[in-house]
């Protein structure tokens, strides 16, 4: 037996570690315990379940779809929203108010408990507007309804229309709102050229215990101001 000992190796020739540890990746410290963690395994999705998110997808885009062509149906068809109408208390009639028109504060005439007024286009000269005042008046007692509603012509011809040349458009009976009416109208043309023909409507509502009197004015006098006009008169009510 070879009884003499063992020469120990030197240190500088161990190499710790190992070389082939030294080409690893550096691992974290939980290694030494539970080893190097594994690369997560990518799992297909199932064609079945494919399959599924794609109907899913298409059900949810057709139902926004369709929501969203019966927002616009609905938005199409919908009524448009009520006109404003003018309570005027005093007169005790409501009137509504035409697109493009609005209530005034105060009436070129007085006595006049309200005012509707519409203001010209921006191509018309000389500050051309329509308007229509409506105030209480009297009963008519032993009158008739045509008598004082020509009477009451007259009086607003001279006041506002001051024209060189005064036609009469129409003088006729009427029921507004219920009311026994009469209505006269008329058409003032200048020998100026500044001002253009003007249109005034007078019409007187029988209530019994009194009357409501009606005012339109128009200048120019044109196919819109006269819708403007009808809309309004035909639509008083007590």
């Amino acid at each position: 037996m070879d009884e003499r000992p063992h020469e120990p190796q030197p240190f500088g020739e161990r190499v710790w570690p190992p070389e082939r540890e030294e080409a690893a990746e550096p691992l974290p410290p939980s290694a030494r315990w539970y080893g190097a963690p594994a690369p997560p395994v990518r799992r297909r999705m199932p064609r079945w379940a494919g399959r599924a998110v794609i109907v899913c997808v298409a059900l949810v885009a057709g139902a926004a779809l369709i929501a969203g062509t019966v927002v616009v149906v609905l938005r199409t068809v919908a009524p448009e929203s009520p006109a404003t109408v003018i309570v005027d208390a005093l007169a005790g009639v409501r009137y509504p108010l035409p697109p493009g028109w609005q209530e005034g504060a105060l009436a070129p005439v007085t006595a006049f408990t309200s005012i509707a007024s519409k203001a010209a286009a921006p191509d018309v000269p000389n500050g051309g507007q329509a308007l229509v005042m409506v105030r209480p008046g009297p009963a008519i007692g032993a009158r008739s309804l045509r008598e004082v509603t020509l009477e009451l012509t007259d009086l607003y011809s001279r006041l506002l229309l001051h024209g060189d040349a005064v036609d009469i458009v129409d003088d006729l009976s009427a029921s507004v709102g219920g009311f026994p009416a009469h209505r006269r109208s008329l058409r003032a043309e200048y020998e100026d050229v500044v001002n253009r023909p003007a249109y005034l409507r007078v019409v007187v509502l029988d209530r019994g215990e009194r009357t409501v009197v009606v005012v339109a004015l128009a200048q120019p006098d044109d196919p819109v101001a006269r819708r403007g006009i009808d809309a309004i008169v035909s639509g008083v009510r007590a």
